[in-house]
């Protein structure tokens, strides 16, 4: 019971700070990339320039065959795009609480949600990448289907194990500062441990079970299950529970971490 209550109270602060926290996403998102010429374009330059060089590189220059019958860009691009906004969200999180700092001595703050500020930052640059996901899908003639809806779903999922693990690695970050340094390392131990650039068929089928204790492979397969698969998330129940069991570890833990931690940030800060 008292799990429910430390949420449903989370909750509640969310809906009361709604305002504050989506004006303090807002500029945040603009601060990044403040005196800089082209602004915030930059945040979607960035990604879209990558996609256009993985596209060069293996439609027109190694000539990648299609996997599962479908372009091998059309296929990668779902799980780049999902996994972007996971690195970004949590890399970005980790460092919440010293970027505001100024809210955690100065200010009474529900500092919690700190942590929601960045990863709502990272959200805006995934929703414009949404969209242009659909958009390529459509230019190459494979259609959007009923099926595709479902990434928002999936988006929600991911939201949620983001949020946890950011919970826990910014009320970490006060007291021991290379935990960034650490956190950009393991997202990119972890890139290469989730299938984003390699097909889970060219793991054998003995050792698939270990990939699938991964919950970002929730994330990614269910980006393309959407576009590609054409697969509901309640088709695959146990690897769906498995995964909300995670996360719902990870979201209680890190909130429960950061509730004993708050009141030493002010001195730590």
């Amino acid at each position: 019971m008292n799990i429910l209550r430390l949420i449903a109270n989370n909750c509640a602060d969310l809906v009361r700070n709604r305002e504050v926290l989506i004006e303090l996403a807002r500029r945040d998102f603009k601060s990044r990339y403040l005196g800089s010429f082209l602004g915030v374009l930059w945040a979607f330059v960035n990604p879209a320039v990558y996609i256009a060089i993985l596209w060069f590189v293996f439609q027109l220059g190694f000539k990648a065959m299609p996997t599962d019958n479908v372009p091998f860009i059309l296929w990668l691009i779902p799980g780049i795009i999902a996994w972007f906004f996971i690195s970004d969200g949590i890399a970005g999180a980790t460092h919440s609480i010293l970027d505001y700092s100024f809210l955690v001595k100065k200010v009474v703050f529900r500092v919690s949600v700190l942590p929601i500020v960045k990863i709502i930052s990272a959200l805006y640059v995934h929703l414009f990448f949404l969209v242009f996901l659909f958009i390529v899908f459509l230019v190459y003639g494979f259609g959007i289907s009923i099926y595709s809806l479902q990434v928002l779903y999936y988006l929600f999922a991911s939201l949620m194990l983001v949020l946890g693990i950011s919970w826990i690695t910014s009320s970490v970050a006060i007291f021991f500062r290379d935990a960034g340094q650490i956190v950009q390392m393991a997202l990119q131990f972890g890139f290469w441990l989730t299938p984003v650039f390699w097909s889970v068929k060219s793991v054998p089928q003995k050792y698939l079970f270990l990939l699938k204790l991964n919950p970002l492979y929730y994330i990614i397969s269910g980006y393309r299950n959407s576009f590609i698969y054409k697969i509901w998330f309640w088709e695959t129940p146990l690897l769906t529970l498995y995964y909300w069991v995670v996360t719902a570890v990870v979201l209680v833990t890190g909130l429960r971490l950061f509730r004993k931690m708050r009141p030493h940030f002010a001195d730590m800060l």
